[in-house]
């Protein structure tokens, strides 16, 4: 198995468990899909494939989005904030991003909104 670039791999601030969060965005849209976490084997899959790839906390595994559900994220762009601790994949999604089966995992509860 190959590691990630170690020059990417340099700028990346972690968390205490070695996970990076990723805000996934949709390229034509802007829309904010969904919240995901990569370390660096899911960083390097990503990249290596275009092909979301992520960490999943709650079963302790890899998964690549679409692969069961066929909603596949394409990543189009990967990009690092300013801090180097929070990653944004923009992504052609074919599908809900959700698994609720929503477009987003964001049309849930508005805790604010304009005009409130």
């Amino acid at each position: 198995m190959s590691e990630l670039d170690p020059s990417i791999a340099a700028l990346l601030k972690r968390n205490a468990d070695e996970l990076v969060p990723v805000v996934v965005q949709e390229a034509d849209t802007g829309a904010v899909l969904m919240l995901a976490w990569v370390d660096d084997e899911a960083l390097r899959r990503t990249l290596a494939t275009r092909r979301g790839t992520y960490w999943s906390r709650s079963r302790g595994a890899y998964w690549v989005k679409g692969e069961t559900s066929g909603n596949v994220q394409v990543v189009r762009e990967v990009r690092l904030d300013c801090d180097g601790d929070t990653l944004l994949f923009k992504v052609k999604q074919t599908g809900p991003a959700c698994h609720t089966g929503t477009q987003t995992c964001f049309d849930g509860k508005t805790l604010l909104a304009e005009g409130q």
